[in-house]
């Protein structure tokens, strides 16, 4: 397992793929040749962003998407047939088709969120809080640690490691991630080709 800290000075603030905000990418990922921010080339991304007023959501066909509210409350996310994702308590992350027709509501005023997008044909993703009470283990793939509440003293195996306010650290290979103090968001990518290869060792 490798841990490369990454500087809130790295991260990189596009416009929203509908225009209507702005959001600031932790990490991301792009098809051969294409431009940072490049939402068509786009293969995944892990960011944040402020939801300060209620509207649509940016369509986004061929996308799993995953969210997870890390500042405020009340978010509610409605959809076209008349059901809702329910955000409404912070670092409770969902998942939900970047197809879908989605627009946000706002019971408690303006939230901040943390979102990872992955494109279906590329891998599977995932989002997860760690806190003390609730080590993760963090399987084959590409991991990221966010502190978007504060400091967190993490436990990466056995070795300890401390992620100052929102910083992010980008984990390769497999480990036990534990929180001993303060609260992180999870994200979690796995190639098709690293899901072929754990389905083989799994047989």
């Amino acid at each position: 397992m490798r841990a490369i800290p990454i500087s809130p000075a790295e991260y990189v603030s596009f416009p929203w793929k509908n225009g209507g905000g702005v959001t600031t990418d932790i990490a991301a990922a792009y098809g051969p040749g294409a431009v940072a921010g490049d939402w068509a080339s786009m293969l995944w991304r892990l960011g944040f962003t402020s939801i300060d007023v209620p509207g649509p959501f940016s369509e986004m066909a061929g996308f799993e998407r995953w969210q997870v509210v890390v500042g405020g409350h009340g978010l509610v996310l409605k959809l076209a047939d008349g059901g809702e994702i329910d955000e409404r308590a912070a670092f409770r992350p969902v998942r939900f088709a970047g197809d879908a027709p989605i627009h946000s509501f706002l019971e408690a005023g303006p939230v901040r969120v943390v979102n990872l997008i992955v494109r279906r044909s590329h891998g599977e993703g995932r989002l997860a809080v760690v806190s003390p009470d609730a080590p993760l283990s963090a399987g084959a793939g590409l991991h990221f640690v966010h502190a978007a509440d504060g400091d967190c003293e993490l436990s990466l195996d056995t070795m300890p490691v401390r992620v100052p306010a929102a910083h992010a650290l980008r984990l390769e290979g497999a480990c036990t991630i534990a929180a001993r103090s303060g609260r992180c968001v999870l994200a979690s990518i796995v190639g098709r080709a690293a899901q072929a290869a754990s389905a083989g060792a799994a047989r």
